[in-house]
């Protein structure tokens, strides 16, 4: 019975992901607000009675490629932290970003999924609150671990209102992050500009304007680490 259980799953994984790597292909051609588990299903070769089985509507398909793309973006974040162990915090910040933008321009669909336009009338389940925080999660350690070196320097972020800072406290203690409200504040703001210069070059915002698009994100990249108090080569 065990050997007939693990072939049904085998079997079911399979289908799993083919439907979603066809859906992949309909973000690729339609986008994400034109998905339809009836046309993955025709393309599949399969009834839609079929396909609800494993879906039981496509907000729930839209869930598990959302999910995907934020664990497949986190996992290249810290896959790059890890390749960056013993070089300095900047360096390791500046090797997340990198594998941020690597991963978006090598997956522009699924990115739009997760970082472009909401899809209409849908609303992410808190399923995707884990993985969604993974890169987040990736910048903190290399500021936990400056701030415990003593390498984290301070910043214009000290000077944030109280509000911004009690927000900051609050998100240390949602996430169990011993570090100070204003380095956090900072993070939260950098966070932000990492993906609006990665949302421009990915939506083409930088078109007919920046050209040397590798050196002018590592600049940038070396600017963020900057505002959050990590110097170069400390």
């Amino acid at each position: 019975m065990s050997a007939i259980k693990g072939a049904r799953e085998r079997a079911r994984d399979e289908v799993t992901a083919a439907i979603k790597e066809e859906a992949r292909r309909q973000l690729a051609r339609e986008g994400a607000a034109k998905l339809s588990l009836r046309a993955v299903a025709r393309e599949l070769g399969m009834v839609s009675s079929a396909l609800y089985r494993y879906f039981p509507s496509r907000d729930d398909l839209l869930t598990a490629l959302i999910i995907d793309a934020y664990d497949a973006l986190g996992a290249a974040a810290e896959d790059a932290l890890a390749a960056a162990r013993g070089g300095s915090p900047d360096q390791r910040w500046t090797a997340v970003c990198r594998a941020v933008r690597e991963w978006a321009l090598a997956h522009p669909h699924e990115y739009a999924l997760i970082y472009g336009t909401p899809v209409p009338g849908y609303t992410a389940p808190s399923d995707t609150t884990g993985p969604a925080a993974r890169v987040g999660l990736a910048l903190i350690s290399v500021l936990r671990d400056a701030h415990e070196a003593g390498e984290l320097r301070p910043t214009d972020a000290s000077a944030a209102p109280a509000p911004v800072q009690e927000d900051a406290r609050r998100l240390g203690v949602e996430l169990g992050v011993d570090l100070p409200a204003p380095a956090l504040a900072g993070l939260t703001a950098t966070w932000a500009q990492l993906f609006g210069l990665v949302n421009f070059e990915v939506f083409g915002q930088f078109n007919h304007v920046v050209e040397a698009r590798d050196e002018f994100f590592d600049q940038a990249a070396a600017g963020l680490a900057r505002q959050v108090g990590l110097l170069p080569g400390e």
